[in-house]
């Protein structure tokens, strides 16, 4: 039996094959071309009982592609993975053998291979987050600024209602005033993306089961329900309780 663990970087890879010794068959560092990956690995195929590819942001067609050709693809969950923070320094070859070896004694932490219909949603709401992390940016350097300028805290509600008009009118030198205006017209463009977003997610997860149950729960509203259905998914298991019915 064989294994093997690929190290996936941006434009290339390193991919291992191991045997049940831990003896490295064979190792070499690929382009990122499916059709190399694939053929470097074919010699092997019948005899793999799996290839690890790294959980990184860019796994999508290497997994899909190893799928589509036939191999027994897991992908690995690094960050569970205790020895892989030290090994990183020591070479991707190490990288990509150790990988193999943690599949091999079957203590191998993987992750979950989002099904693709389902990861465009997935990743809409990581576009969301990521909005929403920049809006909180700008939230708290206006709050920055008030509170340096005035000595006075404004809540971050307060600063999303807060109109350009509104500068004009607090005892703030020009520059200063226009600086504030400028992370308000930001902060008025992500929101208004943000809630783009929201509504095609809540549009996406409407129909799902989870959602109507979690909804029904106070202090769970549409986004918060949506952002839960995502993260969790199908391994979301909801019971149905008459605690909260009136």
């Amino acid at each position: 039996m064989m294994y093997s663990g690929i190290d996936l970087h941006s434009n290339n890879s390193v991919v291992a094959v191991i045997d049940e010794a831990d003896r490295i068959v064979a190792q070499k560092r690929l382009p990122n071309d499916l059709t190399k990956v694939v053929g470097f690995l074919s010699r092997w195929k019948s005899e793999l009982a799996g290839v690890v590819v790294e959980s990184t942001y860019n796994w999508y067609w290497l997994v899909d592609g190893l799928q589509d050709a036939g191999f027994h693809v897991h992908l690995a969950n690094t960050a569970a993975i205790k020895q892989y923070d030290g090994l990183k320094h020591s070479g991707d070859e190490t990288d990509a053998h150790h990988l193999a070896h943690l599949l091999r004694l079957g203590i191998l932490p993987t992750g979950t291979i989002l099904p693709r219909e389902q990861r465009a949603v997935r990743d809409l709401a990581r576009k969301r987050m990521q909005l929403v992390q920049n809006r909180t940016m700008h939230i708290l350097a206006v709050e920055n600024i008030m509170t340096r300028q005035l000595g006075a805290r404004m809540t971050s509600n307060q600063i999303k209602r807060l109109a350009a008009a509104d500068i004009d009118t607090m005892p703030l030198s020009a520059d200063v005033g226009l600086a504030i205006k400028a992370n308000l017209a930001v902060i008025a463009t992500l929101q208004e993306q943000i809630a783009v977003l929201e509504k095609r997610l809540q549009e996406r997860v409407r129909p799902r089961a989870q959602y109507g149950l979690l909804t029904s729960v106070p202090g769970i509203g549409e986004t918060l329900a949506t952002v839960i259905i995502l993260n969790y998914g199908d391994t979301l298991h909801i019971a149905r309780s008459d605690r909260y019915r009136t």
